[in-house]
Parts: C-alpha cells; sequence; structure tokens
C-alpha cells in the first residue's frame, strides 16, 4: 500500500493550519504589542513549522512534530486569547485526521488482503 490517508488527511491539515497561523501573525500585529517585525516573524516561522511537519509525514518524526505545532498553536492563546480557541479547534481536527486516517488505512490493508485471498481462491 504506497498511499497513505493518514499522510494526506494530516497533510492537508497542517497546511490549513500554517495559513491560519500565518494569518495569525498579521492580526497580532494589531491586537498585541509584540511589534509588527516579531509578530510576522513568529507567524510565518510557525507556517513554516506546519509546511516542514506536513513535508516530514513519512516518518515518525512528522508526526511528532505534526503534535508540538498542536501544543504550539494552544499555548499562543497566552498572546492572543481567541488563539486559545483555534488551537483547541485546530488540535481536535489534527486528532480526528490522525485517528480516522489511521482507520481508512487500516481497513485499505484489510480489503486487500481480503481482495487478494478471494483471487487466489477463484482463481483470477
Amino acid at each position: 500500500m504506497s498511499h497513505s490517508t493518514r499522510r494526506s488527511v494530516c497533510a492537508g491539515m497542517l497546511v490549513l493550519q500554517a495559513v491560519v497561523l500565518f494569518l495569525f501573525g498579521v492580526v497580532s500585529i494589531g491586537i498585541t504589542d509584540i511589534g509588527a517585525g516579531p509578530s510576522l516573524g513568529m507567524g510565518a516561522g510557525l507556517a513554516a513549522l506546519c509546511v516542514v511537519a506536513a513535508g516530514l509525514l513519512a516518518r515518525p518524526a512528522g508526526y511528532v512534530l505534526g503534535w508540538l505545532v498542536q501544543v504550539v498553536s494552544v499555548a499562543l492563546g497566552v498572546v492572543a486569547t481567541p488563539m486559545f480557541f483555534l488551537g483547541v479547534v485546530f488540535g481536535a481536527l489534527w486528532l480526528g485526521a490522525y485517528l480516522l486516517g489511521n482507520r481508512v488505512d487500516r481497513e485499505k490493508a484489510e480489503r486487500l488482503v481480503l481482495e487478494e485471498q478471494w483471487q487466489a481462491e477463484h482463481g483470477r
């Protein structure tokens, strides 16, 4: 099985989260006292972290980095309170993508085995 549903769905979630975290950096200019440079740097850095994590999902380290992104997203609520909510939402979406992706991959593998057994029994 060369195509992992978990990997695809989790990568999609991280790319969406990268957009939100970049925009958080832009918005935080007006709602915090951090300053424009650091705010944009923080948003761009977090967005880049999401993209790197998405690219590493072929390895276990990518998922560890993805979970770290979720923790950091919730922790950003200290900087801007709405990020507590957005961090929890993205954390829940990430968890759902991870668990449901695992389930789909497992069911695809089981189906492949059953198809191979059926073909062996029916000579096709």
